[in-house]
């Protein structure tokens, strides 16, 4: 693995397991969806929200030139999309 990327804030403060080959880290914290009370179309509309937020994050993700970019920015850039709209909380220092 070359990335691993958290988005359940309980997981944001927990010790994350070692990977293997070390990938580089950052957490992309959303509202959990699952946890949404009300009614059948306010549930669907937090699916909906999580799925964007993330859909979002991904394309922002692989529109990066992983190719060119230094560690250090690379790890700046991914916890920038961590903090984009839809983001719980602000991101801790990642790997």
């Amino acid at each position: 693995m070359d990335f691993v990327f958290t988005v359940c804030d309980n997981a944001a403060g927990e010790a994350c397991p070692l990977w293997p080959g070390q990938p580089m880290t950052a957490h992309w914290g959303i509202e959990d969806p699952a946890a949404v009370e009300g009614t059948e179309m306010e549930r669907q509309a937090a699916f909906n929200a999580a799925f964007r937020y993330l859909k979002n994050r991904i394309g922002t993700f692989v529109s990066l030139p992983l190719r060119s970019i230094d560690k250090l920015s690379l790890g700046t850039k991914l916890r920038e999309i961590g903090r984009s709209e839809g983001a719980t909380r602000p991101a801790p220092k990642a790997g």
